[in-house]
């Protein structure tokens, strides 16, 4: 089941028992009358809070916001701990240094994208890949026959503090250990207002950010918390739900496993064959992906009329030819923006296509490239630094 956040979600509720579901640590912090929460690798995280959204969005593009975020972190430890994640993974793995991240997906037997997520290295024989939705855990542990390794979940819970003061925060929270040196993709141990946890120069926003990864039953969350918005007050750190968070990482192009990429589609149909290392040795997949099409079949769509939602239709005349996996407005560039998944691959970008709304309604919307701005990663690389400036309304109601 897909976890979606459109704004039509927030009142697509239900009541269900909690027992199942990992309650955040972080709750006494963020929870409010009006908080809605989703289930994302099995965890609760909140998906609205009742702010306004379009005002967080640009706190975050202009200043700061920090998100308690359910992506799952796995330890995979052992002396086989690199063959098992040469054969898991599509990237190698086994060049890594300790302190890197590397983007990587799992894929299926058939060359499906099982899972997409970051995979970590914290020694020779020990690694976390935190994981995106899905039952990643146990498909690494069903996978892990005839392998000295250990699968283990290391109960961390990640926050993310995201934007273009993000390096100031995160540096105040440090003592000044964190810096502009510490690259995108780099990590390590750092102190952190007295506890010792792991820190990443990653996000899920396309902005300047990091992620703050606790350390279980040892760390003091409510403390941590406290520190980090402490050092973050001067700098305009606010918190925020996902909502703002969905909004920047489709603009951005960050796919949502299990909602715009599933084991239905490759690596290569979903744009990321560059993260499919064809040339190492043998990986769950590889063999049927050696005869399978590099074309893309997922792009961009925008829209100056409506936002694109999940659900909708893409019609080329009358005849059906892809849907939108996801849609939001996106307030830089004043119109809807979504996720494009077509039936087969075709010449489809600088295309006007008609799309259907769930509803009925029919607009019509630009087929585009991914990612829909700053296609060379200059803001979350850190190499463009100019602060947005605030467009002053959308040509419909964003909200």
């Amino acid at each position: 089941m897909a976890s979606l956040q459109e704004a039509s979600d927030l009142q697509n509720v239900v009541t269900i028992s909690a027992r199942r579901f990992e309650e955040s640590p972080f709750i006494a912090r963020t929870a409010n009358p009006a908080m809605i929460r989703g289930v994302y690798a099995d965890r609760f995280f909140p998906i609205y809070l009742g702010e306004d959204v379009i005002e967080k969005y640009w706190t975050l593009r202009q200043r700061a916001l920090i998100f308690d975020v359910p992506e799952k972190p796995v330890e995979i430890a052992g002396p086989d701990a690199v063959p098992f994640l040469e054969r898991v993974l599509s990237r190698r793995v086994s060049t890594m240094r300790e302190g890197r991240g590397y983007y990587a997906i799992a894929c299926t037997p058939q060359g499906g994208v099982f899972m997409d997520g970051v995979v970590f290295r914290f020694g020779q024989d020990r690694f976390w890949y935190v994981q995106a939705d899905g039952p990643f855990e146990t498909w690494l542990t069903a996978h892990s026959g005839g392998f000295d390794v250990s699968i283990s979940d290391p109960k961390s819970r990640v926050l993310q503090v995201q934007g273009p003061a993000s390096i100031d925060i995160m540096k105040a929270a440090s003592g000044g250990a964190i810096d502009d040196t510490m690259g995108y993709f780099r990590s390590g141990f750092f102190d952190l207002g007295g506890q010792r946890l792991y820190v990443s120069r990653t996000g899920f926003t396309n902005e300047l950010g990091f992620e703050i990864y606790t350390d279980g039953a040892r760390t003091d969350h409510l403390a941590l918390w406290d520190h980090l918005m402490a050092c973050g007050a001067p700098h305009g750190l606010e918190l925020s739900s996902a909502r703002a968070m969905t909004i920047r990482r489709i603009e951005g192009g960050i796919l949502g496993n299990l909602s715009d990429i599933d084991t239905s589609m490759t690596p290569f149909e979903a744009g990321l064959g560059p993260f499919v290392d064809m040339e190492k040795g043998d990986f769950i997949g590889r063999s049927t992906l050696v005869d399978r099409d590099r074309r893309p079949v997922l792009f961009g769509i925008t829209c100056q009329t409506a936002v694109p939602a999940a659900g909708s239709v893409i019609l080329d005349a009358d005849r059906t030819v892809g849907r939108v996996t996801a849609g939001v407005p996106s307030p830089t560039l004043g119109c809807g923006v979504g996720y494009a998944r077509f039936f087969a691959p075709d010449d489809w970008i600088g295309r006007t296509m008609r799309f259907s709304l769930p509803n009925g309604e029919t607009h019509e919307g630009q087929i585009v490239d991914l990612p829909f701005f700053d296609k060379e990663k200059h803001i979350v690389r850190g190499i463009d630094r100019q602060i947005p400036a605030r467009r002053a309304s959308m040509p419909f109601d964003a909200r």
